[in-house]
């Protein structure tokens, strides 16, 4: 039966390279996968899903006027699909996580998402949400603050290596530009300025 997976992290929790490997154990079992990324993250290149630690795959984009149900049947049409996966699912519209449920629900794919739950002021990402609320399943997958305590939020910085706390919920960057941390580390840094 298939069903809808919503993988959450902060940054750095190794979401990518989970994707990448459940798409190879499909694929080394003779099964098709088809890989949807943010079309506005490029950092690795247009249609394109990279870990840290060097493994990459080709994937087609979404943007916010994507249709993925309608895009997914129109490929199905034309060949087996066995798994859709996605990156970067927190950039994902409250309707095209309904469209992923569709997907599920009439077409029969299980769809594994892979996303962060909160930005950078620890707000939730409106893909988050939705799929925090229509998944079958959710899974944390867990990194570590600098502290050893589990991380679960983001820090931004800017230029100076200052953290940020106010501005555009999506700024696309690395390590050069964020960390993971817990969230006794998130308050001092972000909500702490009195």
């Amino acid at each position: 039966m298939a069903q809808l997976y919503f993988y959450y992290s902060a940054m750095n929790a190794g979401k990518s390279t989970s994707l990448l490997q459940s798409s190879y154990n499909y694929l080394e079992r003779g099964m098709k996968t088809v890989i949807f990324t943010a079309q506005l993250d490029d950092r690795f290149g247009q249609g394109k899903v990279t870990s840290r630690i060097g493994l990459s795959s080709d994937a087609r984009q979404f943007s916010k006027d994507s249709n993925l149900y309608q895009e997914i049947n129109q490929l199905l049409a034309a060949e087996t699909i066995d798994c859709i996966l996605i990156d970067e699912s927190q950039f994902l519209s409250e309707e095209q996580v309904k469209q992923l449920t569709d997907v599920v629900d009439y077409l029969s794919i299980p769809v594994l998402a892979y996303g962060i739950r909160t930005d950078f002021l620890g707000q939730t990402f409106s893909g988050s949400a939705a799929l925090m609320a229509w998944a079958d399943k959710l899974i944390e997958l867990k990194t570590v603050c600098h502290c050893g305590r589990k991380a679960n939020f983001i820090i931004r910085f800017n230029e100076q290596g200052k953290p940020v706390t106010s501005g555009s919920q999506v700024q696309i960057g690395g390590n050069d530009m964020y960390e993971s941390v817990c969230r006794k580390h998130f308050k001092a840094a972000v909500w702490d300025k009195s």
